[in-house]
């Protein structure tokens, strides 16, 4: 079993542009998101944060490189393969992706429906159970025209628990929320990670309150990375560029420790 749920090894991606030229997401990247801990990536608009989440499903080819999940070598996967792949993923996107003509159980309970042979009683108890878990009791048959933005997040995040996935990926989780909203969304993110185990990466740019679940940091820069075991050495780091995104992603304050004694 790697230590690694996920490797990017040399990965390289991009796109053609209306020039005819090309424009570089990635170049040549390498590196790793341990098991159970919870990494986030960070970086400006048009970084590449959301494509390396597709890359990661098999969404997009990349063009050359590797992807290894659990040590697998995924970027030549198709079909049934890839499919199974993805069943080790739950994700959550930065609407949520309910479908509005179901009510909240059955946003619930469509992954059980359509993946498992479980019996409706079945169904029912684990549905339950998660809505419980995430404080949604109550709340099974609203639509989600009905429900707050954080309410939402919730149904999406009981939704993408339902098949027990081993790594969780999320999309900006907090798009469209206000503050508080978004401390609680977080919250719950940690605690629910506690009880569950599973691997977390968080794409986001809400910098700095998801730092305070982050084990690594990511930060994309024109088709570069550079990798944080934490998020303190982020913001210790003397590199230009990163304390540019520091300064322009958490204010001044954070940069206080340059500050010649």
């Amino acid at each position: 079993m790697s230590e690694f749920a996920i490797e990017f090894r040399d990965v390289t991606k991009s796109f053609a542009k209306k020039d005819g030229g090309r424009q570089i997401i990635l170049d040549h990247v390498n590196f790793s998101i341990p098991v159970g801990k919870t990494t986030v990536i960070a970086g400006g608009s048009g970084q590449g944060k959301s494509v390396t989440l597709k890359l990661i499903l098999g969404l997009m080819p990349v063009d050359s490189g590797r992807i290894l999940v659990g040590g697998e070598d995924v970027t030549g996967l198709r079909g049934r393969s890839l499919e199974q792949l993805r069943t080790r993923f739950g994700v959550l996107f930065q609407g949520a992706a309910l479908f509005d003509s179901l009510s909240v159980y059955e946003n619930v309970a469509l992954p059980l429906r359509e993946r498992t042979r479980k019996s409706d009683s079945e169904i029912r108890e684990q549905v339950m159970a998660i809505l419980t878990q995430l404080e949604l009791t109550g709340h099974e048959e609203k639509f989600p025209a009905q429900l707050s933005g954080g309410m939402r997040k919730r149904v999406g995040l009981a939704r993408a628990l339902q098949l027990k996935p081993e790594i969780m990926l999320f999309d900006e989780p907090t798009t469209g929320l206000d503050p508080v909203m978004t401390q609680d969304i977080y919250k719950l993110f940690a605690r629910t990670q506690d009880q569950v185990g599973y691997t977390a990466v968080i794409v986001s740019h809400d910098i700095p309150k998801v730092l305070n679940l982050a084990d690594q940091v990511i930060v994309l820069n024109n088709g570069k990375i550079d990798v944080f075991a934490s998020p303190e050495a982020l913001q210790w780091s003397r590199e230009p560029h990163i304390r540019q995104f520091v300064e322009n992603t958490m204010g001044e304050i954070y940069q206080s420790h340059l500050v010649e004694q």
